[in-house]
């Protein structure tokens, strides 16, 4: 159970993930968190570069869906220039909502990746059905005392992902 909170690749921003790291990586599909993984909490829709991001992306093949926690209205809004395939009021980490936008993707979770900047949700919600999961710094984190908490609860799964990185790369180095 604690290893599901572990992330696969930990990446300084969204823009890391390119098409050839997710071919390289088997994936075909990008479930994505909103809030504090692609924008801010107050930004209410895309910018050009994060629109960029995601033609990028659909010119390579690659199916993306938009998961998460946030209210219908923030998700539509946000949404609204790019047409994607939305989850608003996922309920992250259980599986129900994550299985269906894999399943309306049409893409198994082995070839299929989740990218948010938490463990307890984000992480976990793609490790339930046996995704691969990558994680972002938060753009800008909430000052909350249950975030502060939580985030000082992530920690440690954040160390441990840092000492296999590092034991992988001594490995490749020898």
């Amino acid at each position: 159970m604690l290893a599901r909170l572990i992330p696969d690749r930990h990446l300084a921003t969204y823009r890391d993930v390119t098409p050839a790291l997710l071919a390289a990586d088997g994936i075909r599909a990008l479930l994505l968190d909103i809030d504090n993984t692609l924008a801010p909490y107050e930004v209410a829709e895309p910018d050009d570069e994060l629109r960029a991001w995601f033609a990028a992306l659909a010119k390579a093949g690659v199916r993306v869906a938009l998961v998460s926690n946030n209210h219908p209205e923030r998700v539509a809004l946000f949404n609204r220039t790019l047409g994607l395939p939305a989850y608003p009021d996922a309920h992250k980490p259980l599986r129900r909502t994550v299985r269906r936008a894999l399943d309306e993707l049409g893409v198994p979770p082995a070839e299929a990746a989740f990218m948010g900047d938490q463990l307890f949700t984000d992480v976990l919600a793609g490790k339930n059905l046996g995704m691969r999961a990558y994680t972002v710094p938060p753009i800008r984190d909430k000052r909350d005392l249950f975030t502060r908490f939580k985030r000082l609860l992530e920690r440690p799964f954040m160390r441990a992902y840092r000492r296999r990185e590092s034991k992988k790369n001594k490995e490749n180095q020898a």
